[in-house]
């Protein structure tokens, strides 16, 4: 099963480390991972998204909530919340695809942020499903070059209804 999970840790060098050592040696692999500062400087967001039954989610949860830098750890897959990706891929393109291209752009709701001679620089953000379907649409033309972030996800809401603190 497919856990999104969110962390609120204490922005120090090392947390990162700490945890993503933590699930290694559980034997999780970490299919997304995404960290930021929060609206609080001294808080970063830690949104990683790992496979595993609710009982080993459960252990996981336990064992990040001891590390001291950890403040809160939520699975919030099970709640109503709002998970995005970004992308940028390079595609090839010549005079005549960059129309198209364009017209893909927009139906996705996407951005064009380059064009070089041969190539075009395109920007997508939504959910995976939708990256994933851009992804190949774009794959006839030729993908150059590819970048993701991780997931990273809200619980929607107001605040007090499924907050990390």
């Amino acid at each position: 099963m497919r856990h999104v999970l969110s962390a609120l840790v204490q922005n120090q060098p090392g947390v990162l480390a700490h945890i993503s050592g933590m699930l290694a040696s559980r034997g999780f692999n970490i299919d997304s991972l995404a960290v930021g500062e929060t609206e609080k400087p001294e808080l970063s967001r830690i949104t990683f998204v790992v496979h595993g039954d609710d009982a080993e989610l459960d252990q996981v949860r336990k064992q990040l909530g001891k590390i001291i830098t950890v403040v809160k750890v939520i699975d919030i897959s099970s709640e109503d919340y709002v998970e995005r990706d970004l992308m940028l891929v390079k595609v090839n393109s010549d005079r005549q695809q960059r129309t198209e291209i364009a017209l893909l752009m927009e139906m996705f709701r996407g951005r064009v942020v380059d064009i070089g001679p041969t190539t075009m620089m395109l920007e997508i953000s939504g959910q995976e499903q939708k990256i994933e379907a851009f992804i190949e649409l774009m794959r006839p033309y030729g993908i150059v070059e590819l970048a993701r972030t991780g997931r990273i996800a809200l619980v929607r809401g107001t605040p007090g209804q499924g907050d990390v603190l």
